[in-house]
């Protein structure tokens, strides 16, 4: 499925990846589940590759996957000269990846329609170790000023289905508050304006003029299950 705010906005995308959840909240939730130190990381759905640097820190390797080949061109750059990062070009449904080879993986906003996924979630079974650790991080669309504004542009997905969705699938859940926070409020306009529909971007950023200011509180779910 096409992601129409990173594939056709891949600029303004790194702007809201630099102000989504300045103070780490959503890697300290899940440091509080499953340590990511000198073990195998898989970034999947790693887009541009903005999170790879990072992982890259302590882990002892990490491999981003994306299905979009401008994408990975772009990770490949953002990586080069980190050897111990591997960028390829795949779909979650398909993982360039030989099984139980994974220890961790990370999957932010690539799965946050819930039901039509399975396949994916067919290879996370195929690919994690026993013992690994799959984290999805997905919006809430049940709380805070992002949650309202996402359930406005989004009235097709039902928050309560998307849940139990993972429930039943034996995943747990984890809620997190945390904000974007931006530099400009050119920045902030142009961030909703890749992720909703221009009505609703025009509705939300109505009710939340320059004197609101620059930071947006943003509930999200940290669902994660161990193999």
């Amino acid at each position: 499925m096409p992601s129409p705010n990173i594939w056709h906005h891949p600029a303004t995308y790194e702007v809201e990846n630099r102000a989504f959840d300045p103070d780490g909240l959503v890697e300290s939730a899940m440091a509080g589940v499953a340590s990511w130190e000198d073990r195998l990381l898989l970034d999947l759905g790693c887009g541009s590759g903005y999170h790879l640097p990072r992982w890259a820190e302590t882990a002892r390797s990490v491999v981003g996957v994306e299905p979009h080949p401008d994408l990975v061109r772009l990770a490949r750059r953002r990586v080069r000269g980190l050897p111990r990062v591997d960028v390829r070009h795949g779909a979650a449904q398909d993982l360039p990846l030989p099984d139980a080879s994974v220890d961790v993986v990370h999957v932010r906003w690539a799965y946050f329609f819930g039901p039509g996924c399975e396949p994916g979630l067919r290879e996370l079974d195929r690919v994690v170790r026993r013992g690994g650790t799959a984290f999805v991080v997905d919006n809430d669309a049940t709380r805070s000023t992002w949650g309202r504004w996402f359930a406005r542009g989004y009235p097709g997905i039902d928050p309560v289905a998307v849940e139990r969705f993972w429930a039943e699938r034996g995943w747990h859940r984890e809620p997190v508050t945390t904000r974007w926070s931006f530099g400009s409020r050119a920045d902030l306009e142009a961030v909703v304006r890749i992720e909703l529909d221009r009505p609703t971007a025009d509705a939300v950023l109505a009710e939340h003029p320059p004197a609101a200011g620059l930071d947006v509180d943003y509930a999200v779910n940290v669902f994660w299950r161990t193999f």
